[in-house]
């Protein structure tokens, strides 16, 4: 009787055992090791905001920064050639060093011209026969701003200026530039309406093409017919201008899209804004240029992960670790009184086999401002799998 007790009793412990082994290998679970949210040091500077109309600020790699605070949809006037501009080169897309297709101008163009020099518009001689390239289509337009050749590239691209403008309200829309709507490519039309926040989305998303980039950065360009005409930003080059565009020629004011760069810690940033409603040019230059100023001293680029920083850690239930690591050195530019979000997304980690040390195993995801980023991270030394005495001998995993 004892026997068969103590057979069933080993058949027990056996089985128990066999289930134990058998049973599924827990994961390595990382556990955070990053600040959820940090708050930049510092006290954001009173920006220089213009006495008349308005004003707003951004900067490359944060996003939006501020505005005025009394922004109102205005006139966008010749700044909604850079929208022109924008989807021209979308939809017919153009690498630095290429001319593009070329266009011959008809009759149409001609016309175009007429009517828009009667009206004592901003553009550029053309002649029926002449040929060009869609660089020098959007070197004409965005350079001396002549409004007859953004009529051509509307007619160019979508058959006709109406189907156009309702391609350039569609990215408006898709960009989140909710106070803004076009009536026209060139912004004679007072109907073509915006704000400094909105054209500054505008702006920052355009200087991402650099064919775009580098044309509005021009001082000059030759033209067949037209010949050299030259920049109507008379800002570009100082305190770092490089763009993007002015608009003037209605009763509602100058207005200024302006791009710049700027040596921030030993970084070159830019610098994003827009001013509008202002009583000249001039004045938009100089609102501007202080602008650029004040916000150069304020921002500090700063390091924020460091190459082989400790960002998490992985535990096994058997005793096992691993730091978790960024790959690589993140800079990030920094306003005063922004909140700095971080998370780590690395999710558990199978064990059925051994992990090699850099494992590329997710992110940290970084938050400030409007930029977001997504930071690789691993594993800075291997994972084993729990050994036989352990599967055998588990109690609660």
């Amino acid at each position: 009787m004892r026997l068969r007790v103590g057979i069933a009793l080993l058949l027990i412990v056996v089985a128990a055992g066999a289930f134990n082994y058998l049973r599924p290998i827990p994961p390595a679970v990382a556990t955070s090791m990053v600040a959820t949210s940090t708050v930049i040091k510092g006290t954001a500077p009173s920006l220089p905001w213009p006495a008349h109309g308005s004003a707003a600020v951004g900067v490359s790699r944060l996003g939006f920064i501020a505005s005025s605070g009394n922004e109102q949809p205005l006139p966008a006037e010749s700044v909604t050639k850079v929208m022109t501009a924008l989807v021209v080169v979308t939809d017919k897309p153009l690498k630095q060093g290429e001319d593009g297709p070329t266009i011959t101008l008809t009759q149409d163009d001609v016309q175009a011209y007429q009517v828009d020099l009667q009206g004592q518009q901003s553009v550029v001689r053309v002649e029926a026969g002449e040929q060009l390239t869609e660089l020098q289509l959007l070197e004409g337009m965005l350079i001396p701003s002549a409004n007859n050749l953004a009529e051509t590239a509307a007619r160019w691209d979508a058959g006709s200026g109406t189907a156009f403008v309702a391609k350039m309200n569609a990215r408006a829309t898709a960009l989140g530039m909710t106070h803004s709507k076009f009536a026209d490519t060139s912004g004679a039309s007072p109907g073509s309406v915006s704000t400094p926040t909105d054209l500054v989305t505008l702006g920052t998303v355009a200087m991402q093409d650099p064919v775009l980039s580098q044309v509005v950065a021009m001082e000059q360009v030759t033209l067949p017919v037209a010949g050299t005409v030259y920049n109507v930003n008379a800002a570009l080059t100082h305190f770092g201008i490089f763009g993007i565009k002015t608009g003037s020629g209605l009763d509602t004011g100058a207005n200024f899209l302006f791009a710049a760069n700027a040596t921030v810690d030993g970084h070159t940033i830019v610098i994003y804004g827009c001013v509008m409603g202002q009583p000249t040019l001039a004045a938009a230059f100089t609102t501007a240029e202080t602008l650029i100023t004040t916000m150069s001293s304020a921002l500090h680029v700063v390091r924020v992960l460091e190459r082989n920083q400790t960002v998490g850690i992985y535990n096994t239930a058997w005793g096992e670790q691993a730091d978790v690591v960024s790959v690589f050195d993140v800079d990030l530019v920094e306003w005063p009184g922004m909140v700095l979000r971080e998370r780590l997304d690395s999710p558990a980690l199978s064990m059925d086999n051994p992990l090699p040390s850099s494992t590329k195993t997710g992110v940290v995801h970084l938050t400030l401002g409007d930029y977001n980023l997504d930071v690789a991270v691993a594993t800075a030394n291997p994972l084993f799998p729990p050994g036989r005495f352990w599967r055998l001998t588990r109690l609660t995993v």
